[in-house]
């Protein structure tokens, strides 16, 4: 758990990056109405939403500011904070109140435990249960799980024997085994070269893969790299919307490898017991939010240029949780 002290030095850290306290990196926010997200009695209670600066954060950022909105809060929007370190600061410093987090994040990088748990229930129930003390209540997390992945260009599935899984990989000739990987993960301890013993094809053997069939790459290039047949699997996050856009196949992580990175609202204790609503509120949105809609969402911003505020106000109107203003 982290002590006071931690604390005080990762909301040190949040203020420094800021330059003067926690800034918003763009704070539109279009108007709604109730849909069957209907107002909650808050009477416009003051409520501080965060997200951190990527583009999934700033689109689930802008559908919570909307949904509580409509709900009856004063929203102050803290969107666009500079990393995870200011963004977990800012809520156990308690600048802000509500924020999207990841289960695996949430257990690995801040609680510091040595391994995440696959499970997706056994998962979130751990960080749950584990962050209770730091003041922070895990609501129940969306079915999306942006964990890693790898990927193969559609067209050349067949081509490589109709691959699916990650074991299947294990089935192809060595000279087919080829990665890009960025370069974080080919070194993090739960990454690429524990993840390929794992599979039964362990780096650097030339019966599992060799090095010189391993790119590593700036994050971004791993995906046109793996498209344009740089190599035939490439390191991915599952809810890119670049998956969708460069016709990109994921495979199956058949034996569990990776944990699970769902997505859940993180809310302060204190402000969950003046407003228990709350959690009601995100029970109507938090189990549409899927992979294939994320993907859908995250390339809109990332591929298309829209506003993150205009595609978060777009979904819920689809959904039918709020209505145009």
């Amino acid at each position: 758990m982290r002590s006071p002290l931690a604390a005080a030095a990762l909301l040190a850290a949040a203020t420094l990056l800021t330059g003067c306290g926690l800034q918003s990196a763009n704070t539109f926010v279009p108007q709604a109405e109730p849909g069957t997200i209907r107002p909650i009695g808050a009477d416009g209670a003051e409520i501080v939403v965060g997200t951190k600066n990527f583009t999934e954060a700033l689109i689930l950022g802008k559908v919570a500011v909307i949904a509580l909105q409509v709900a009856g809060f004063d929203v102050t929007d803290r969107s666009g904070i500079p990393g995870a370190a200011p963004a977990r600061a800012a809520m156990l410093g308690g600048e802000v109140e509500v924020q999207w987090e990841y289960t695996g994040t949430g257990w690995l990088n801040y609680l510091q435990m040595p391994e995440g748990i696959p499970d997706r229930q056994e998962q979130y129930e751990a960080v749950r249960d584990a962050d209770a003390a730091n003041g922070l209540t895990w609501l129940p997390p969306a079915p999306m799980n942006n964990t890693y992945a790898f990927a193969v260009r559609s067209e050349a599935v067949e081509e490589l024997g109709g691959v699916a899984s990650l074991s299947d990989i294990a089935a192809l000739p060595v000279e087919q085994r080829t990665f890009c990987v960025e370069s974080e993960f080919a070194t993090r301890g739960d990454g690429f070269e524990p993840m390929l013993e794992a599979y039964g094809i362990p780096l650097g053997d030339p019966q599992g893969v060799p090095r010189e069939n391993v790119s590593v790459l700036d994050t971004g290039a791993v995906y046109t790299a793996t498209d344009g047949g740089v190599c035939n699997f490439g390191e991915v996050f599952t809810t890119d919307g670049r998956i969708d856009s460069l016709d990109l196949t994921v495979l199956e992580d058949d034996r569990g490898y990776f944990p699970a990175y769902n997505v859940a609202p993180v809310v302060l204790n204190g402000t969950l017991e003046e407003h228990p609503e709350i959690a009601g509120v995100f029970a109507e949105i938090t189990p549409l939010l899927t992979n294939e809609v994320m993907i859908e969402l995250n390339r809109r911003v990332d591929v298309e240029g829209e506003d993150p505020a205009d595609v978060a106000l777009d979904w819920l109107v689809s959904e039918g949780l709020v209505t145009r203003g």
